[in-house]
């Protein structure tokens, strides 16, 4: 099946780089290269469009206000937002916003290609750095005052080394705990947070204030 394309950016080097990593993928048609925000929406206007790459901060204009509008016109288009590693701060208003995807500028053309068809299949992608990073901001700092006793400080700790990919047995040693310890704190984030995986757990974690 075709998976008609939009993609927004304001730099057309990135444009056309986007255009040659996907020329390989016959069943990703692209239909429209705007650099505008009003070019975007024109363009939705005149031929739609399946999938959405988007640009964090496209000619200006406010990400998360340009993802609103467009899920209002267009409900059924699937939005992937492009961002810089240091931008992570937006994604919990782009999640409200409904956004269903967040990739890497740097992203490769396997992540590009895959980042589309999950969207596409009606599935959410998160790019596994920005995941981490999310996680990091999510136990640091000032985020920790958004727990709200939600989680313990133990809990913090175990997830803190977990968005720094420890493993289980590393966590435990650093922390100087059993292993069976730190797979019950584990099971026990995972339930306080009512999530399944990695990537549910960023996003309810945002959806509940845990990161900004």
């Amino acid at each position: 099946m075709q998976i008609k394309l939009a993609i927004a950016d304001g730099h057309p080097m990135i444009l056309n780089g986007i255009k040659a990593m996907l020329a390989p993928e016959q069943h990703i048609q692209i239909r429209h290269t705007c650099t505008s925000a009003p070019a975007l929406f024109e363009a939705l206007y005149t031929d739609g469009a399946d999938v959405l790459l988007l640009d964090i901060r496209l000619d200006a204009a406010n990400s998360v206000t340009v993802c609103k509008q467009i899920k209002k016109l267009y409900p059924a288009l699937q939005i992937i937002v492009l961002s810089d590693i240091s931008e992570t701060y937006h994604i919990r208003q782009l999640i409200r916003a409904g956004v269903s995807g967040f990739l890497l500028k740097s992203a490769d053309q396997e992540a590009l290609t895959a980042a589309i068809n999950t969207v596409f299949a009606g599935r959410q992608y998160f790019d596994q750095q920005l995941q981490q990073l999310a996680l990091q901001e999510m136990v640091m700092g000032k985020k920790r005052a958004h727990n709200d006793g939600l989680l313990t400080k133990r809990e913090e700790e175990i997830l803190t080394l977990i968005a720094d990919e420890f493993s289980n047995q590393e966590i435990a040693d650093r922390l100087f705990i059993s292993l069976r310890t730190v797979e019950t704190h584990r099971l026990k984030i995972v339930q306080k947070l009512a999530v399944r995986n990695t990537a549910g757990l960023v996003k309810e974690a945002m959806r509940r204030g845990l990161a900004e």
